[in-house]
């Protein structure tokens, strides 16, 4: 493990356009349950019953997503940044990081220190609410107190119309903005980190395979196989927060010597 972690440490230093994406195994270290493992949300619940087609159509449907939602964002309200989010900023303090695609919709890596422009949303961020009728953005803490008072369904104050977190719902269309981007950064990277992501939801697991394509070093560290693994030049079986600090420790350590060979 010692070498591996060397090995990756060793292509993050040398990279001039590095990427980390991000998945649901970063969240989950900081207390915010997943979607699809063993405990997560779509074993208790059907997922097409919070479908975007479902959660537009009707008021029922937005009841049965705002009862759901008024739970899960009280695990993300609560969380904190892990040793995985600490991480990640710290490449980006030491001026390697050119950008995180991200999976999450938790805003933990904003809060770790990253700054908003350098953080591809891919699935959107749930702190955030906006009208579908006129558009007004409000914080998603403002509705959870309305939800915490009794609301069922809550509506815009602006003109009445459907309020929906900004987050990607079953059905709905990928951001195009946001997605488009995350391809352009894969696709210029020369290294690429994929952390705490099984790489099963597509098209955001496309984006590895464009990095390497370019001609991007590939490195993944997950809890679990992926089907990307055979693409790796390193492959890090492990948790995101042990994992991500020893590899930025290392990283820390080669561009120190890279300094004391300079000075």
């Amino acid at each position: 493990m010692d070498e591996l972690i060397g090995c990756a440490a060793r292509f993050l230093a040398a990279s001039r356009r590095l990427v980390v994406f991000t998945g649901a195994g970063v969240s989950t270290e900081s207390g915010i349950p997943d979607f699809r493992g063993p405990r997560g949300l779509w074993r208790r619940h059907d997922p097409d019953d919070f479908s975007y087609q479902r959660f537009v159509g009707s008021e029922e449907g937005r009841r049965r997503y705002w009862a759901v939602g008024r739970e899960l964002y009280g695990s993300v309200r609560a969380a904190a940044p892990n040793a995985a989010h600490h991480a990640i900023a710290t490449l980006d303090g030491l001026g390697l990081l050119d950008c995180v695609i991200t999976q999450n919709i938790d805003n933990l890596h904003q809060r770790a220190g990253l700054p908003a422009e350098k953080v591809i949303e891919l699935h959107g961020n749930a702190t955030r609410v906006r009208c579908l009728a006129c558009g007004a953005t409000t914080s998603r803490d403002e509705v959870q107190h309305r939800l915490e008072a009794g609301e069922a369904v809550p509506d815009c104050r602006a003109c009445g119309g459907i309020l929906k977190p900004h987050t990607i719902l079953f059905g709905e269309p990928m951001p195009l903005r946001e997605t488009r981007l995350a391809e352009e950064r894969a696709r210029a990277a020369d290294c690429f980190v994929v952390v705490g992501s099984s790489l099963g939801v597509f098209p955001a697991a496309y984006m590895p395979l464009y990095a390497k394509e370019a001609g991007a070093r590939l490195v993944i560290v997950n809890l679990e196989p992926t089907p990307l693994d055979h693409e790796a030049d390193v492959v890090l079986p492990g948790r995101a927060g042990e994992v991500m600090g020893r590899i930025v420790a290392a990283v820390q350590a080669h561009l120190a010597r890279r300094l004391g060979r300079g000075a």
